[in-house]
This record gives structure tokens, sequence and C-alpha cells, in this order.
């Protein structure tokens, strides 16, 4: 039996927002679905994921396994705002190699230390967060931004040292 394709990493362009948008859609409900405000779910449409996925395309990266995106990260300044894999690359080596090229943009960007924010009830996430290094730095309300408005979402803010 062969093993995977290795993941390659690139800069994400815009034909890859639909793929991204699919990606990130069906990621974010896993995540969140039961843990945040009926109405943020109601915003959270897949036309909603394609128009941030096309509006973030610079900040993406993406991870294609022979040739198909596996996943994606976003990273604004010193925060890993996205970091979402295709269910099929799942427990592989897609997310710790998003993960990591993710801590090396906030390095790369003059920040000492990355964070990130987790729903609570995402224990996925957070035990591979830990994996990978992360400590709980504690509970705050994130900011979601939709159209029509902001919604306040109970999450732990994970947190890295990343300066060399």
């Amino acid at each position: 039996m062969s093993s995977p394709a290795r993941p390659d990493l690139r800069p994400a362009h815009p034909d890859d927002a639909a793929v991204v948008a699919a990606i990130w859609h069906e990621g974010w409900g896993d995540g969140h679905l039961g843990q945040v405000p009926d109405a943020l779910v109601a915003a959270r449409s897949r036309p909603s994921f394609e128009e941030r996925a096309l509006a973030r395309v610079a900040d993406t990266t993406v991870a294609e396994v022979d040739g198909a995106v596996a996943g994606f990260v976003i990273v604004l300044d010193d925060e890993v705002e996205q970091v979402y894999v295709e269910r099929g690359f799942r427990g592989g080596a897609v997310a710790p190699m998003l993960l990591a090229e993710a801590e090396r943009r906030v390095a790369a960007g003059g920040h000492a230390q990355a964070w990130l924010a987790v729903a609570p009830g995402n224990g996925r996430a957070r035990r591979f967060y830990e994996r990978s290094g992360w400590v709980d730095g504690g509970g705050f309300v994130y900011e979601a931004e939709v159209a029509g408005g902001r919604f306040g979402v109970p999450c732990r803010r994970y947190v890295k040292d990343v300066a060399p």
C-alpha cells in the first residue's frame, strides 16, 4: 500500500476560493454547530463563506495533495484566524503543515506569540492544538462579524510562542 502524497503549500489564488469556501463551510459546521448563537449559524451560509474566502485570498495559504486543495490556513497579523482541512485529509500531515506555516508567518511578521480562537466544545481541534504545543490561555468572547451585525462567541484563546 502506498503512503499518501506529502502536502505542498502555496499561496492561495482567486481560483481556489470556491474549494476553500467548501472546506471552510463544512469544517466550521463541524466545530461550531450547537456552540454558537443560532443567528450566527444562519448567517454563516455557504455563499457567505464564498464571499469571505474570495476576500481573504491574500491572507490564505492552501495545502495541496496530488493537485487537490486539502486544507487552508488564514493568518492576519499575530492571529491564526482559520485552519481547516477537508474531511478526507484530517488526521494526516495536512493540518500540522498548515499550522507550522501559520506559526512561521506570524513570526516572520515580527510577532513573538501567535494566538487563535477555539470554540470550547471543539475537542478535536483543542487536542490538535495542544499536541502541537499550543497552550489554552483562557476564555474570552470573540467578536464574529457578519452582514448586518456582530456576535459575541465564547471561545478559548490558545497561544504559542513563535519567536526564534
